[in-house]
């Protein structure tokens, strides 16, 4: 695609953006004032720190940096549960995952659930979708939620092909995710066509599926999804000597759960640091491909004339290993996992602004319903980021009192053989599993220990008591892990029955068949000594 097309569009509009806004704080519009129109992009396995210094050094990405300029970055957001239909169950809920019950991809909220977007509606909003939303029940495959279902079984299977890269294309080839890029354009000629001659407000969401790694093939030593994947075109946007090699620790100092994880994702193998610097520089020109989708949209509403007059909110359900701590995907509490990117422009928002403060997906629904001037329920686990956004007193914030200085993440699902439960809060992240004592907890210093190499739970024990307890005031963590361990069990023996004759052919073939097919009998009686 050369210059000439949407690309060189927008990246033509994003100049003249430039050029044409100042570095002052636009005014917030009164009661009486119309209400402003909001566009959602959210992508796919973002890693949130991409947005901000220093691991923006290692990928261009035009889109966001002018979000930066002209807007807010939220440097501490994080998912509420680092996979991609709970943590979606949170954002279009506001509620936490342990309230949603959402504890997999193949449970999330319930269709008729009401959703911000549906009280937007409600309440004189125009309403768009377009693309991926995924945060019913019911979807995904048998084996997601097979490999969900028992995680508790005394066995190790590998569930995921071991990672790759693969370059497609040429030099000139954009479109890679070509999903993706008719999702934009139908989200683009919605703005150019209708969105133009509302006289209501209006609310767009665009759900992108990049930079999520792509299925690999099913048969032979590779499957799931497992392939990162792009053109030359997109890996030129990334700086080799940026990208930095992970340390990783010996197999047998990794933590239980880490090695389950490592283990179930086809991880524990030798790699290269060839091999690892390609994965992580074929995620970052995905990173690319993702942020020029995000410009489409900010060019057609600066094409309009609708860039003033709208909140554009850019985010994502979790965020991508990339193989650190010897794993991709996400399912970890680690930042690359969990640190979600979040930035936020346009009437009211203050340009440049850097807001350090935790903050987290279900804070999405009560900062919509606050635009669009819509009482905020007082059950919501999020906290309106309208305050922060107008660097409002604390006192004026919310109803229910400040914002709470910690956020919560949770994890119930495949390729992690325990219920997570993470709390960050100042420098500390602290990381409780299933009931708290049989399997050990994680202390990290963020400040000390970026990266998360060093566990000093032993080291700081008053440390460990105080933030356990002040978990155990939010979530009854222990009880919610008893209940799931009790429902994977009903959702597997509902599923086995309703099989039949069929159940041991069926579950030999899932995606853990390579290992699987070694020693069926062991398996199957391993799974009968679960039930």
């Amino acid at each position: 695609m050369r210059g000439s097309g949407p690309l060189g569009r927008a990246g033509l509009a994003l100049l003249l953006m430039a050029a044409g806004a100042g570095a002052r704080p636009r005014p917030a519009a009164p009661g009486n004032q119309p209400r402003s129109n909001v566009v959602l992009v959210a992508c796919d396995s973002l890693d949130g720190r991409l947005t901000f210094f220093p691991g923006n050094q290692t990928v261009h990405l035009p889109s966001i940096n002018f979000m930066k300029r002209h807007g807010t970055v939220f440097l501490n957001a994080y998912t509420n549960s680092p996979i991609c239909c709970p943590s979606r169950a949170a954002m279009w809920s506001g509620l936490f995952t342990h309230l949603t019950e959402s504890w997999n991809n193949f449970k999330g909220l319930d269709p008729d659930y009401v959703t911000w977007m549906d009280l937007m509606e409600k309440h004189g909003y125009r309403t768009q979708k377009f693309g991926k939303l995924d945060f019913t029940s019911g979807h995904h495959s048998v084996s997601n939620r097979v490999e969900a279902w028992t995680r508790d079984v005394d066995f190790l299977l590998r569930q995921e092909g071991r990672p790759m890269v693969k370059l497609t294309g040429h030099r000139k080839h954009v479109r890679v995710m070509e999903a993706d890029w008719r999702n934009t354009v139908k989200a683009v000629n919605w703005i150019k066509e209708e969105a133009v001659n509302l006289t209501q407000p209006f609310i767009l969401y665009l759900g992108l599926n990049l930079p999520h790694p792509y299925p690999s093939p099913y048969a032979g030593e590779n499957f799931g999804s497992s392939t990162f994947l792009t053109s030359p075109y997109w890996l030129e946007k990334v700086n080799y000597e940026a990208i930095k090699i992970p340390k990783w620790s010996s197999l047998s100092e990794m933590h239980p759960v880490d090695y389950y994880s490592s283990y179930t994702k086809n991880c524990t193998g030798q790699f290269t640091k060839e091999e690892v610097r390609n994965i992580r520089a074929f995620y970052y020109a995905m990173c690319a491909e993702t942020d020029a989708m995000l410009g489409e949209i900010i060019s057609a509403l600066r094409d309009t004339g609708l860039l003033g007059e709208t909140i554009i909110i850019f985010t994502a359900d979790h965020g991508e290993l990339a193989m650190e701590h010897r794993q991709f995907y996400k399912m970890s509490m680690y930042e690359g996992s969990s640190h979600v990117p979040l930035l936020v422009m346009g009437p009211g928002v203050r340009e440049q602004q850097q807001i350090p403060n935790v903050v987290s997906l279900v804070d999405i629904y009560p900062t919509m319903l606050e635009i669009a001037r819509i009482p905020v329920p007082q059950n919501l686990s999020g906290y309106s980021l309208i305050p922060l956004l107008h660097e409002k007193a604390e006192s004026e914030a919310s109803p229910r009192g400040p914002r709470p200085s910690w956020v919560l993440s949770e994890f119930h699902g495949c390729n992690v053989n325990s219920s997570v439960y993470m709390l960050r809060t100042g420098k500390w992240k602290y990381i409780a599993y299933s009931d708290g004592s049989s399997v050990p907890s994680q202390l990290f210093d963020l400040i000390a220990d970026p990266d998360e190499l060093t566990n000093v739970a032993v080291t700081f024990p008053v440390i460990v008591d105080s933030l356990d307890k002040m978990l155990r005031s939010i979530v009854n963590y222990p009880k919610v892990s008893s209940s799931v361990q009790e429902y994977n069990k009903q959702q597997f023996t509902s599923w086995k029955q309703s099989l039949g004759h069929n159940y041991s052919s069926v579950i030999a073939n899932l995606r853990w068949h390579q290992d699987w097919l070694k020693d069926p009998k062991k398996y199957e009686n391993a799974i009968d000594k679960w039930l």
